[in-house]
């Protein structure tokens, strides 16, 4: 009996990744999802430094390429997901009544 090929089972665990992953997404209440955005932003965080470490380790000119475009893009995906978790939260604060002017105050009464 033939072994099956690691490139197999890399594959079947990628696609059952991307499948997990979708229907753990979108079944996140709403409430939960800037603690969520929390915890993904330190995963990439994560990833930078696996990245940075992958790179350095490498010794053909393809791999350090593909380890700063690793690093660049989860980068981005840092900066990105900071941005919307402050924008998420800011949804979330009460807004600030208007202050009405002395002038008016005294005109209401």
């Amino acid at each position: 009996m033939d072994a099956v090929s690691p490139t197999i089972i890399n594959l079947i665990i990628f696609v059952l990744a991307i499948y997990v992953g979708y229907h753990v997404v979108w079944t996140v209440t709403p409430a939960l999802h800037t603690p969520l955005m929390a915890v993904t932003n330190a995963i990439s965080a994560i990833v930078i430094v696996g990245a940075m470490l992958a790179a350095a380790l490498t010794e053909t000119t393809l791999g350090k390429t593909m380890g700063v475009l690793a690093v660049a893009l989860a980068a981005v995906n840092v900066f990105g997901g900071f941005l919307v978790t402050r924008r998420m939260l800011e949804m979330f604060r009460k807004k600030e009544k208007k202050a009405v002017p002395m002038a008016e105050q005294g005109a209401a009464k």
